[in-house]
């Protein structure tokens, strides 16, 4: 990937840390950044990897870029220029954590409720205001936010403008934890550590069967299936069967 200009990508074995990066317009997602998150989700489909997002300065991302939105009219609408991308990260094969300080809204809210799990500090705000604009939350909002919050929570954010401040977002299970700011980066990573620790073929099965719509027990069976005949299943049952016995 090129030298990206909004986000900062860094790699490392098990991760990749993205930042968005746009401190003159409060981190707001426009074509550039949607292009070189895309860049982003092409090296992780080719070498899977954990995810975790976050953003500079004391925001996520207060919303999509205004100024491109104003232009864009049906033809952009239908190409879901936005939710594609945020259809893209959700389906990424390892799972993804959402670092969320400060503002995120619009288009950040929706980006940061396609991730597996958000972690948020106490400056922490969702919210979705885009009828306020003309338009409406059409980058999955309306019916993940609905998914994590339940349907009287969601309407009250995508209908009546309410914003989620930490400790609702919290309370309501849209986050995971509440987090001094200043730790956290190190909580996600922590949680991230947890993560890898685990098989990676059995964390990219069940997020995968987690995701699939309506859920069947042969699902269930089949990825079960694939797992148990990996070395990974009996050297680490093994691993802990000789720890019980000591």
């Amino acid at each position: 990937m090129s030298s990206p200009a909004t986000i900062a990508v860094e790699e490392l074995d098990d991760r990749v840390v993205v930042t968005l990066h746009r401190p003159q317009a409060r981190n707001a997602i426009n074509a550039a950044m949607i292009s070189e998150l895309h860049d982003v989700c092409a090296g992780l489909e080719d070498n899977p990897r954990l995810l975790l997002l976050t953003g500079a300065g004391g925001v996520f991302a207060a919303g999509a870029d205004i100024a491109e939105l104003r232009a864009r009219g049906r033809d952009q609408a239908l190409r879901g220029i936005n939710s594609r991308l945020f259809d893209r990260i959700a389906r990424l094969p390892m799972p993804t954590v959402a670092a969320v300080d400060g503002y995120a809204l619009g288009g950040g809210a929706e980006l940061a409720y396609a991730c597996d799990i958000r972690l948020a500090s106490p400056a922490a705000t969702f919210g979705n205001p885009e009828p306020g604009l003309g338009i409406l939350a059409a980058a999955g909002a309306t019916w993940r936010l609905r998914d994590l919050v339940g349907a009287s929570v969601a309407k009250q954010v995508l209908l009546a403008g309410r914003r989620l401040a930490a400790e609702d977002a919290w309370r309501l299970g849209l986050v995971a934890e509440i987090v001094p700011a200043d730790d956290l980066l190190k909580r996600a990573h922590a949680l991230l550590d947890r993560m890898a620790r685990s098989g990676a073929l059995a964390l990219r099965l069940t997020k995968l069967v987690t995701d699939a719509p309506g859920g069947h027990p042969v699902t269930d069976d089949l990825a079960q299936a694939i797992l148990f005949e990996t070395q990974e299943k009996h050297t680490r049952m093994d691993a802990f069967l000789s720890g019980e016995r000591s």
